[in-house]
């Protein structure tokens, strides 16, 4: 019989036993961060019906989206969590309390094109507050500080959360009298960073958005406004009074930036930038992009804001919301390529490898037994091979410590436990082991996943 080349599918990450536990261990630290602000976990179906999946229809996610049939269903895998979310509130809205502060991590589906940092399957860690009828601004000033207190708990320092509000951009556009092509300017300078200024003036002039000279250089001239969170905010100031949408968004920017010094973000990693305007439709209120201030080339890493109108496609409620995303597993792919993951922290499967000397395993096991239940996770080696075999495989896993367990060790009432880092080798009375192996690991155990020197 023929054998199968194995392979996986280009834009679909899979990792090794070691980078796993590095990207597990960044997990558990981003649930750790929103359950500390009270959200609660959810996790929606990977499959929806396309029906109402893609309720709102069109646009370029639409393209992207895998979409399949299975007898008479039309089903499609979710592209993001958002949209899931919006149809959960809407279809639990009786059983659930608001404002509600969900969490979730999750797997989605992008069918674009595979490219060196870009996937097809990969996680996006998701946080959104949804209110009924109202929701307060501050929760739009609390979400970047989540961002903040996250990303410094993993490890980064040099970041920036960059925050604007779509309707300080649609009021500037209708003094324009531009509304119509709001989201399609939009769009388009949500590009400047990657394509530049010249190639976003060519798109607003072009035959798309047909915009004249002149207005494409009043955008420009706009979005240009740079300084200090104050300065930026005083020169908005001198265009309120010209449209009242405008000026709904200048007191709603102002209150978000003065809200984030409260939540203790510091001015080093948030500045109000007019640029921001994130490319999907549904946001309609403040929104964030985060990135690396020395891989500004990387793009976003974190992004989000507010919408107050995605759910009506599932319900006549106004349920407005407010979240961020963070693509998971590109930000890992980003630390990797550039050598940011601490390779120092344990990674290995077990913190303990259990080497039995004799025939009878029984001691083996019973010492197993009394480490897995103080909570330190044991592996117990009980093949037939040899010392240099026994201790490659040792090696090869990473284990941190080892404990050798001969006639002696028994007899004794002890265990030989060697650290596997230092070549150290000491004889620990049985009752005692478990403590101090604790006492090793909580060593290992100190520092972030992500080293980032940068202050």
């Amino acid at each position: 019989m023929s054998k199968v080349q194995p392979r996986t599918l280009s834009g679909f990450m899979e990792l090794l036993p070691a980078r796993q536990a590095q990207f597990d261990r960044m997990a558990a630290i981003l649930r750790e961060s929103y359950s500390l602000y009270g959200f609660t976990a959810l996790d929606t179906p990977l499959i929806e019906s396309s029906e109402v999946l893609l309720a709102k229809g069109g646009g370029e996610t639409e393209k992207q989206i895998y979409r399949f049939t299975k007898g008479d269903s039309d089903l499609s895998l979710r592209f993001d969590l958002t949209v899931p979310l919006a149809k959960y509130v809407a279809q639990n809205y009786g059983h659930l309390v608001f404002p509600f502060r969900r969490f979730q991590i999750g797997k989605v589906y992008r069918g674009e094109r595979a490219q060196r940092g870009r996937f097809r399957e990969f996680y996006q860690a998701d946080i959104d507050v949804i209110g009924d009828g109202k929701l307060d601004i501050s929760n739009d000033a609390e979400i970047p500080a989540i961002i903040y207190r996250t990303f410094t708990a993993l490890g980064l320092r040099r970041f920036q959360i960059r925050v604007n509000n779509r309707k300080v951009l649609n009021g500037f556009y209708a003094m324009l009298g531009l509304t119509d092509q709001s989201p399609a300017i939009m769009r388009t300078v949500d590009k400047l960073e990657k394509i530049g200024a010249n190639a976003v003036r060519e798109i607003l002039t072009g035959d798309g958005i047909g915009l004249d000279e002149a207005q494409a250089s009043e955008i420009l001239r706009f979005i240009a406004i740079r300084g200090t969170n104050e300065e930026v905010l005083s020169a908005l100031e001198a265009y309120r009074g010209r449209h009242p949408l405008f000026d709904e968004g200048l007191d709603e920017l102002t209150t978000v930036t003065k809200y984030l010094a409260a939540f203790g973000v510091p001015e080093t990693h948030f500045a109000v930038d007019l640029t921001i305007a994130r490319g999907l439709d549904y946001y309609t209120g403040t929104v964030y992009e985060t990135s690396m201030l020395d891989h500004p080339e990387i793009g976003s890493i974190c992004s989000g804001g507010r919408y107050d109108n995605l759910a009506e496609y599932y319900t006549d409620r106004q349920l407005p919301g407010v979240g961020i995303s963070i693509g998971l597993t590109r930000l890992f792919f980003v630390l990797e390529d550039q050598g940011y993951l601490n390779d120092s922290l344990n990674t290995a499967p077990a913190d303990a490898l259990i080497l039995p000397m004799t025939e009878d395993l029984s001691p083996a096991i019973s010492l197993a037994t009394r480490l897995r239940d103080a909570g330190i996770r044991t592996q117990i080696y009980g093949e037939k091979k040899k010392f240099k075999a026994k201790m490659n495989y040792a090696d090869r896993i990473g284990v941190p410590y080892t404990i050798f367990l001969g006639e002696t060790e028994i007899s004794e009432g002890c265990a030989a436990v060697k650290n596997m880092r230092s070549g150290e080798q000491v004889k620990v009375p049985t009752e005692e082991t478990a403590a101090f192996l604790r006492a090793g690991l909580a060593e290992l155990e100190k520092g972030t996943p992500i080293l980032d020197q940068g202050e």
